[in-house]
């Protein structure tokens, strides 16, 4: 009975919800409608494996409208392993590797009995663009300064592009900035996401159109949209970076994805 309600309510959200209305399809949950986007450094402010600005498309999908918080981590995991705990439990969960987040996302598709994942990093950048429209930052715009986003600020640091102002060194909760147009919050700035591909810096040069999921194989997992304690250049939307599954610091999170009942 479960999976029929879930499945008609798919398809109502399919025939409802266009890109950017704030309808969820599960709670914290923003749809997405698919499209094809200039995926890369658009700008040219990136380094190389930025480059090759190619043509992707992505079919629907759901994705987070936060990161998860350190109160999302402990209700499925049972601990708090982040580093900011003082910053309280509406803050993004941190310290926690890309092997840790594959058995929180295991946990939390056995209890809910959904589907959910990591974003690719196609899906991630197509959202942090507001359904890849060319903007420099995940906030939507292509200025940044210290009231939109938690990144570090400092005059010494300041591009074009951003604007100087208070550094923080550390989290904050979620939702404390505007969203992008997309109701979707902090894809610049405050922690890393993990997303679900190996990271490769030649991959744009070989990268299919539709739905790329990365290479097969790699040594590193990637990461988007920057943090607390990164420059404006790296909380760029197109900004690749990439971590060992292993590697657990205070500056790297993640926020979840969801399949569109139907599609591949």
């Amino acid at each position: 009975m479960k999976k029929i309600i879930l499945s008609f309510f798919i398809v109502f959200l399919l025939t409802n919800i266009s890109v950017g209305e704030e309808k969820k399809g599960f709670e914290g949950m923003v749809f997405i409608k698919g499209g094809c986007f200039e995926m890369g450094d658009t700008f040219g402010d990136g380094s190389s494996d930025e480059k090759s600005v190619h043509e992707v498309c992505v079919d629907d999908f759901f994705i987070g409208e936060h990161e998860v918080t350190q109160r999302e981590w402990e209700e499925i995991m049972g601990n708090n392993p982040s580093y900011f705990k003082n910053c309280g439990d509406n803050c993004p969960v941190e310290q926690v590797a890309y092997d840790d987040v594959q058995k929180y996302i295991r946990r939390l598709n056995i209890k809910t009995g959904l589907n959910y994942r990591l974003p690719t990093e196609a899906e991630w950048e197509y959202a942090a663009r507001e359904g890849g429209r060319i903007v420099r930052f995940g906030t939507g715009k292509d200025t940044i300064g210290p009231d939109e986003a938690n990144f570090d600020a400092s005059s010494k640091y300041k591009k074009p592009y951003s604007r100087s102002g208070v550094y923080r060194e550390k989290t904050v909760p979620v939702k404390s900035f505007s969203p992008n147009s997309l109701g979707l919050y902090d894809l610049s700035g405050n922690v890393w996401e993990w997303v679900q591909d190996w990271y490769d810096t030649g991959y744009y040069k070989r990268s299919p159109r539709n739905n790329p999921k990365g290479p097969s194989s790699g040594s590193g997992r990637v990461m988007r949209g920057g943090s607390w304690y990164d420059l404006p250049r790296r909380v760029r939307a197109a900004f690749r970076f990439g971590d060992a599954p292993s590697g657990r610091v205070s500056v790297t999170g993640f926020r979840l994805a969801l399949e569109v009942s139907g599609q591949d």
